[in-house]
């Protein structure tokens, strides 16, 4: 324990030549006298780096040290594989700590490989972060034992709730793996033959079966993430036209996406767009633009965005004195 947390307290060093003690405490999780005996354990063994005394002071390594830190462990390794989490789903895999680990030696290689010494790092300018706006979504099972279970290529039997059903039901599937998208975790798996997804918020229990896993031998997780990806934002059957403001068309992209299909030019500050669905009752998405939207065709569309108008408005009436 004790060489890792000096490794770590290098690759610190390495990156910023000069931290505080009692930052390079909280980072290490350890007290600062704790600091000062591995700064002294350090310079022992005739690395140069020493403790700053004063009110500016703090742990300091000499400039143009180089340490040859860019080996990664295989934990390291595994958490950089899955590059696109966020912190939280990396601490939901258990993945957070190693992760940090993998980071720190990667800036210490680039802290040498800079051309410049002032040049700042990529990492310092792009920052990415896969959640949603807005996200809350909590999955109902331990997505790090779910990720552990399915490492074993093994049948599972899970509950599972349905979106349109109150009540989960128990089904047997073949797990390719999981997807994390937009904040969310997914389960990819074949039921009865035919590739689902499956969202952990409302994957309330499963567990493993003896039976060893069937998967169909021309897919991966890829290939299916990919196949149900473009079949959930393949735009539908139905062509819905309808005029909205156009100061609500940005915010009509943001939630419609894809299903988007056509916008005419702006005229007297509204426009023409088209929206595909799967079905007619679709449409009900649109109600969220309030006013601000106008149903044009199919007539059955706009006989149901009227219909459904009509049910909020007697449902929020004022009651009869």
């Amino acid at each position: 324990m004790k060489a890792s947390r000096l490794l770590h307290l290098l690759l610190f060093l390495q990156t910023r030549q000069r931290i505080t003690t009692t930052e390079l405490a909280d980072r290490l999780e350890v007290s600062r006298r704790t600091v000062l005996r591995d700064v002294e354990a350090l310079s022992t063994a005739g690395v140069p780096v020493y403790a700053e005394r004063g009110r500016s002071g703090g742990i300091v390594l000499l400039p143009g040290v180089r340490l040859n830190a860019s080996h990664l462990e295989p934990r390291e390794l595994e958490a950089l594989s899955v590059a696109g989490l966020d912190s939280a789903q990396l601490e939901s895999l258990g993945l957070s700590a190693v992760r940090e680990s993998a980071a720190r030696k990667i800036a210490a290689r680039q802290t040498t490989a800079l051309e410049s010494p002032n040049l700042p790092r990529l990492s310092d300018l792009v920052l990415v972060d896969s959640n949603a706006w807005l996200a809350d979504s909590n999955a109902e099972v331990d997505v790090a034992d779910l990720a552990s279970a399915l490492r074993h290529r093994r049948r599972m039997r899970i509950q599972y709730r349905r979106s349109a059903e109150g009540q989960a039901s128990m089904l047997v599937v073949d797990p390719y793996g999981i997807v994390a998208k937009s904040g969310r975790w997914y389960l990819i798996a074949d039921d009865q033959g035919a590739g689902r997804l499956f969202a952990l918020e409302r994957l309330s229990a499963y567990e493993t079966l003896d039976a060893p896993v069937a998967l169909r031998p021309d897919q991966t997780l890829r290939t299916m993430w990919d196949d149900l990806k473009e079949r959930t934002e393949t735009p539908g059957r139905v062509s819905v036209t309808a005029r909205l403001r156009e100061n609500r068309l940005d915010l009509a992209r943001r939630i419609l996406g894809t299903r988007i299909h056509e916008v005419s030019e702006t005229e007297r500050g509204w426009c023409s767009v088209v929206i595909r669905y799967p079905n007619i009752e679709s449409v009900r998405q649109l109600l969220q633009f309030g006013d601000h939207i106008e149903i044009l065709t199919p007539e059955t569309a706009r006989e149901r965005i009227g219909q459904l108008a009509r049910d909020l408005a007697e449902t929020h009436a004022a009651p009869a004195p």
